[in-house]
């Protein structure tokens, strides 16, 4: 019975009738997905779900019908990202031919370490690594996918520890005293990366950000000085193009300026801003990022590509290889290593999160990203504006990007989030702003209306009003 049931699944994912088709049981589930686009699932206790499902792999084969309910029982306890009731992270809604890209990869199955195994999908990538790597400023730059804006950041600290320290790769630390320097708003990934490389979770300075989140240059300076006068040897230094909480921007030129007088590697994080690099009437928000050593960028935030799919780019061509190259004979067999990514890449077997992304700009090109910037854009000042002319909310800071923080009158900004969850409602998180809770707006999907943004409104009212009364 077992090898029966192993066949079947053989006929089902080649297209065969066996147990039927691998690609109509995922149509089906796709458009059972789609149809609750406006729907938020409440999400129960974990433990409660844990116990309505069955998730233990079972001991037998099952059919592939019986695989696919148990799939959809699943996903239906999953959170819906592209709704319209999803404000909760950097990314939202769907791109239909990021999507199409997406799916054929999963097909395609191909690994991107050497031309060998991907063929033509290797020329994508580079064509996409260099045309982002246009857009931040440099005429020939390399570059990484990789598995998301953390070890995007990951991959640029590394080089700049390599670059500062000669040596390190081989011998490791010879016991300097080390720092680096970045925005007391900036991603966490940064300290926690610093622990992962072994700089040391203490050697991240945070500099003093400005009213507006942005870092500080005068705090900047004198922290190096600091740490000269102590004989610490500074790393690098990380703006942050798009902090996660207020969508703020650090001012990259000043920023450079100071990097270049002390020969310090200068990262830009603009994994959540970096695709304002696409819109001329934005571009000015990162001005001097072409001055940077290394920026990070994430397509599956502002351009709506599926997780993930974020690039570490390097001005230098030379730099990422130095650091991530290592000798495989049974892998890199053939052709120049500028067609091998493997060399230049954290990891060995890397799935292609290049051809979503690939796929996505052939359909809207430079011209379609920048229509979907501005729309993004224009419906955070649509918020802003039934946020100003409501004396029940108040807008905490001016948005620099498509976040939009506020205060509802009289209900603490964690409990409206939580209520709203809890109740299947709607999906918003809250973020502190000078130490107070806040509701973190962010208009991430381009598919929304304005009506779609007033009725998240009236949500957040509904649930201020709910707890008023306890």
């Amino acid at each position: 019975m077992q090898q029966a049931d192993q066949s079947g699944l053989r006929d089902a994912g080649r297209g065969g009738t066996g147990e039927g088709d691998v690609f109509d049981l995922a149509a089906e589930i796709s458009r059972r997905l789609i149809a609750r686009d406006g729907e938020i699932y409440p999400l129960p206790d974990p433990h409660r779900v844990e116990a309505e499902l069955d998730l233990t792999p079972p001991r037998r084969s099952q059919p592939m019908e019986a695989v696919s309910d148990r799939l959809w029982r699943l996903l239906e306890r999953t959170p819906n990202t592209s709704g319209k009731r999803y404000f909760n992270q950097l990314f939202a809604g769907r791109d239909d031919a990021a999507l199409l890209g997406e799916l054929l990869t999963v097909v395609a199955n191909n690994s991107m370490y050497t031309f060998k195994a991907a063929g033509a999908q290797i020329l994508a990538e580079r064509a996409l690594l260099r045309h982002m790597g246009s857009k931040v400023g440099w005429a020939d730059c390399d570059g990484a996918f990789t598995p998301g804006g953390s070890m995007s950041n990951y991959a640029a600290m590394l080089v700049a520890r390599d670059a500062a320290l000669p040596g390190v790769r081989e011998h490791g630390f010879d016991g300097r005293p080390l720092a680096m320097y970045t925005s007391a708003e900036s991603h966490y990934s940064i300290r926690k990366n610093a622990g992962m490389l072994g700089l040391g979770r203490d050697s991240v300075r945070f500099i003093e950000a400005d009213a507006d989140g942005r870092m500080r240059v005068d705090a900047l300076r004198d922290a190096l000085d600091r740490d000269q006068r102590a004989g610490v040897t500074p790393v690098m230094i990380v703006a942050t193009a798009g902090t996660t909480v207020q969508g703020a921007f650090d001012p990259i030129r000043p920023i450079a300026q100071v990097a270049r007088e002390r020969g310090v590697w200068l990262h830009v994080d603009g994994a959540f801003g970096g695709t304002l690099l696409l819109s001329p009437k934005r571009r000015h928000t990162l001005d001097g990022c072409e001055l940077a050593d290394s920026f990070t960028w994430d397509a599956h935030k502002m351009m709506g590509v599926p997780l993930t799919c974020s690039v570490a780019l390097f001005r230098n061509r030379a730099l990422l290889q130095r650091s991530l190259d290592e000798s495989a004979t049974y892998l890199f067999q053939r052709d120049d290593d500028d067609y091998n990514p493997g060399v230049r890449s954290l990891q060995c077997g890397r799935r292609n999160d290049a051809l979503k992304l690939w796929t996505a700009w052939q359909r809207h090109g430079d011209e379609g990203y920048e229509a979907r910037v501005e729309r993004q854009f224009a419906l955070a000042d649509h918020a802003v504006r039934v946020i100003e002319a409501d004396p029940q909310l108040t807008l905490v800071k001016r948005p620099q990007s498509i976040n939009v923080c506020f205060e509802v009158a009289g209900a603490d900004a964690r409990q409206v989030s939580d209520l709203l969850d809890r109740e299947g409602r709607l999906k918003v998180s809250h973020g502190a702003v000078d130490g107070r809770p806040t509701i973190r707006l962010v208009c991430a999907n381009p598919d929304l209306s304005t009506a779609d943004i007033d009725e998240f409104f009236a949500e957040i009212r509904w649930a201020a009003s709910q707890l008023r009364r306890v």
